[in-house]
């Protein structure tokens, strides 16, 4: 039986339904939209490719922890640690062992998605706020261990040759945009083929009612602990990702702050959205960019209130924005790009 769809789209299976691209408008818009990214580094300058590259590695760590948050509804206050154990892998494996990057890569990932299995056992026991601290506590013990091992440099810097396939080294801002790029592409496109398998589907379930989906015989234990080691794994990914860009690694870089980032970036964006995502992650960091530059033009226009206070506008008004987005929009920047679009499929009939 045909399922109607907003302005004569009609699917025929479960297929098409579920499909990333369903009508021909779209696959076009999405081979537009592919052009448009491989061409963005010849309108930019280097600086802004610099942020584009990072808004890339994040939105790889974020998507992570929309697997564990956003679908599963577990949550998570130590991706930046589990980034960390990423980045600290691919620079051994790279810099000390010498093995190529294409090696480091993946060991990054399933190191710390292994390393997310041990801290996610307690999922299986504990939930909510409990759950939280347990993470919490991740974050701070597998910083305290990269500061206390001689392979990792302590508490000094370690650096890291930049990251090369064969005789090809990404050592410029483009070159280095090019390869995060394609690692994200190809990160975002498993990312939601996943969500729209029996794993997404039970991610949902166990989020919403975990206690119904169980009685619908969902294992628990197996989908949670996969959502924990798909996170950490992403997390990895994006940890190898910025250990190759910046080529130089500092404990500091992994702090309890980034996590609570990445966790507003999905609250943001609208969590269980893989587009949701990048909204949050570019408006994250366009807003940070903004208050970089918003912060010593006040200190220089108001000099009798102290430059201190200025310095932490960033953080003043990220947290104010996390409670703006939870007070009137609590699903998220992809809840007013779902409106957006019911809009434009329906006019001029939208009503």
């Amino acid at each position: 039986m045909a399922i109607s769809r907003p302005c004569g789209c009609y699917d025929t299976n479960y297929e098409q339904g579920e499909a990333i691209a369903r009508t021909g408008t779209q696959k076009i818009l999405a081979g537009v939209a592919l052009a448009f990214l491989f061409c963005l580094p010849l309108f930019l300058g280097t600086e802004w490719t610099s942020v584009v590259n990072l808004i890339i590695i994040s939105a790889v760590a974020a998507q992570g922890l929309n697997f564990l948050t956003g679908y599963c509804g577990q949550i998570s206050l130590g991706q930046a640690a589990f980034m960390a154990v990423g980045a600290y892998t691919s620079a051994i494996i790279t810099t000390v062992l010498g093995l190529p990057f294409l090696v480091a890569l993946p060991c990054a990932g399933l190191l710390a998605g292994l390393i997310g299995l041990i801290f996610g056992l307690p999922a299986l026991k504990i939930k909510g706020f409990y759950l939280a601290m347990s993470t919490l506590a991740a974050q701070f013990i597998i910083i305290w261990v990269i500061e206390h091992l001689d392979i990792t440099g302590g508490t000094a810097k370690l650096d890291v040759i930049p990251a090369s396939i064969g005789a090809l080294s990404f050592r410029t801002e483009i070159q280095k945009y090019y390869l995060l790029l394609v690692i994200a592409i190809v990160m975002f496109f498993f990312a939601k083929n996943l969500v729209r398998s029996g794993v997404g589907r039970a991610w949902v379930a166990i989020r919403d009612n975990d206690l119904a989906a169980e009685g619908m015989g969902i294992n628990l234990r197996y989908y949670k602990l996969l959502a924990f080691f798909l996170c950490c794994f992403y997390a990895g990914i994006a940890g190898s990702m910025w250990a190759h860009y910046t080529t130089v690694l500092h404990p500091d870089h992994f702090g309890i702050l980034n996590s609570i980032r990445y966790l507003g970036m999905i609250v943001i964006g609208g969590m269980g959205s893989i587009t949701g995502t990048v909204f949050g992650v570019v408006f994250i960091k366009l807003l940070d960019e903004f208050t970089a530059i918003l912060g010593p033009t006040l200190a220089a226009a108001f000099p009798a209130i102290g430059g201190g206070i200025f310095a932490a506008l960033g953080l003043m008004i990220f947290g104010l924005v996390i409670i703006l987005f939870l007070i009137f929009e609590p699903r998220g920047l992809y809840h007013r790009w779902q409106i957006f679009k019911n809009w434009y499929r329906l006019y001029p009939f939208s009503y």
